[in-house]
């Protein structure tokens, strides 16, 4: 437990990484609908929505990354970003099987295990 805290900046800012990496969904919204789900909605609305799930995720991962380097801000950042990841877990699980063989599957098995050490650094501090 000591080690998950010693290292919490370092777990915040790689959990950030790997969250504002999906700042390709504001690029290329189809292209990372199809990459994280295998399958692709069109449309201008689609577009939009996606894009902007792109934007609220990416500054989550940036709210991390910031949350690792200044421990101000580390209490309200791990429970925004840890609620942000569990509900994708669970938007993602109530959909049965249907995206788990996807990439879709390993983000939420990375996004368990950083919710997780999110919760053991908030109850250490």
């Amino acid at each position: 437990m000591e080690l998950i805290v010693r290292f919490s900046g370092w777990i915040m800012i790689a959990s950030g990484l790997i969250t504002a990496s999906m700042v390709q969904a504001v690029f290329a919204p189809r292209a990372a609908l199809q990459s994280m789900f295998g399958e692709a909605i069109e449309g201008p609305l689609a577009e939009i929505v996606v894009r902007n799930w792109g934007v609220l995720i990416t500054l989550v991962g940036i709210a991390l990354i910031y949350g690792g380097i200044s421990s101000s801000h580390t209490v309200p950042i791990l429970l925004f970003a840890g609620a942000s990841k569990l509900a994708f877990i669970a938007l993602v699980l109530a959909q049965g099987r249907r995206y788990l063989s996807q990439r879709a599957g390993v983000a939420i098995a990375i996004d368990a295990v950083f919710v997780l050490l999110f919760g053991l650094i908030l109850f250490s501090i």
